[in-house]
């Protein structure tokens, strides 16, 4: 195959999905393993952007509290597919855009199918929720919950749910019989 091809069709590509950032307005994409590093960079570079775009004191703690909620769930609980180039764990994809009335972190990781289950009824069970029904819950789970050998116990995804004051959204898209790619997506108010 012709090197001139490969390289147009990929500055294609790369143009491509530079329009459907722009017209999504989609500040911030990352793909790879995620780290403490990574995580300090993201709320910097995030930081920086709202700044310069005038955001409420409230809405880019929300933002942050989010995004590193989000980034520790990739670090601690990804799973990976040995035959793939996803072979480490704590690798996904991380994104953060802003619409006219909100912002939304979406992130996305390889997850073993047998947990879609328990994750899925935990995440049902938090959209079902008021705010105070989710105080009760976060109140419990710290008292009596049960937490995996990674930690948590679902505490992440009722403090975003708290935080932002919105349900969670989520997919399971499967992979195989062992594996599917969890997203998540988490929007939080400008106004």
């Amino acid at each position: 195959m012709d090197k001139k091809m490969d390289v147009t069709d990929f500055l294609e590509f790369v143009y491509s999905f530079y329009k459907t950032m722009d017209d999504h307005e989609i500040s911030l994409v990352y793909e790879g393993e995620v780290t403490h590093q990574i995580t300090k960079a993201f709320t910097s570079l995030t930081e920086a952007n709202m700044e310069r775009e005038e955001e409420s004191n409230s809405t880019q703690k929300k933002v942050f509290h989010v995004m590193v909620e989000c980034l520790q769930n990739i670090s601690k609980h990804a799973d990976f597919l040995e035959e793939s180039q996803f072979n480490r764990e704590g690798r996904g994809i991380f994104m953060v855009s802003k619409g006219k009335e909100e912002y939304s972190v979406t992130t996305g990781n390889i997850l073993e199918n047998s947990k879609i289950a328990e994750i899925g009824k935990t995440l049902d069970q938090i959209n079902s929720l008021d705010k105070d029904g989710l105080k009760q819950l976060y109140k419990q789970q710290i008292k009596e919950g049960r937490l995996s050998n990674k930690g948590g116990a679902g505490l992440g995804f009722i403090d975003i749910a708290k935080k932002t004051g919105k349900k969670i959204d989520y997919n399971f898209l499967n992979i195989n019989d062992n594996y599917s790619f969890f997203i998540l997506t988490s929007k939080i108010s400008r106004i």
